[in-house]
């Protein structure tokens, strides 16, 4: 697959990139995709959720009335959940959501992934960036050139570039990863996927 490199500017280059069938050209694996995506959520979640059970309220433990004779059920205790302010029945406990996906399953998903961006042209070949100092103000420029200011987007770099990161990270719509760090959600969460020259081989190294 032949795509042709954009410069900085948004202008074409005369360069072509060969992209590999094996990675931007599979048939996309929809359950693949679906269980790496559900894994990157689940492990995102921080689990830290809690309430107070029957044991955990703070009250009286005196009989709140005597046993019969009163016409309605027994009432042992004030923390009883079935009562305002008692603890919470069967209430949420903090727990490790995460779960593992083999690195076969995985490696499909993002594979899958790259292939429907490829399917809907939404794969765009940059010439390496880098930025003298970290300003925003050069991102945006570059965004303009490419028309993307107002598009989700992923820029995906072939190395670290702090200069690169630093500029972008104030941008709601921008992220920026490196090549051996993207993820399947990244990839399909972005309206287009920026790859740097760079990182094309790194890209395809990982996935075959």
């Amino acid at each position: 697959m032949e795509v042709k490199v954009i410069d900085t500017n948004g202008k074409a280059t005369s360069k072509t990139v060969s992209l590999s069938e094996g990675v931007f050209g599979i048939e996309p694996n929809d359950h693949a995709i679906y269980l790496d995506v559900k894994q990157h959520l689940a492990n995102r979640r921080q689990g830290t959720h809690k309430s107070k059970e029957r044991a955990e309220i703070a009250g009286s433990t005196k009989k709140i009335k005597k046993q019969k004779g009163t016409g309605g059920a027994r009432a042992g205790s004030i923390k009883s959940g079935t009562r305002v302010g008692g603890g919470r029945i069967f209430g949420p406990r903090p727990r490790n959501y995460s779960f593992k996906l083999n690195v076969q399953l995985k490696r499909l998903a993002r594979k899958s992934a790259f292939a429907y961006k490829a399917q809907q042209d939404s794969i765009i070949v940059l010439d390496d960036v880098n930025f003298a100092a970290p300003k925003t103000k050069d991102f945006i420029s570059l965004l303009n050139g490419l028309q993307l200011n107002n598009e989700k987007v992923l820029f995906i770099l072939g190395s670290n570039n702090e200069n690169v990161y630093k500029s972008s990270r104030n941008l709601g719509k921008v992220k920026v990863v490196t090549a051996d760090s993207f993820n399947t959600f990244d990839v399909l969460n972005a309206k287009k996927v920026v790859l740097a020259t760079s990182s094309i081989e790194v890209i395809e190294k990982i996935l075959n």
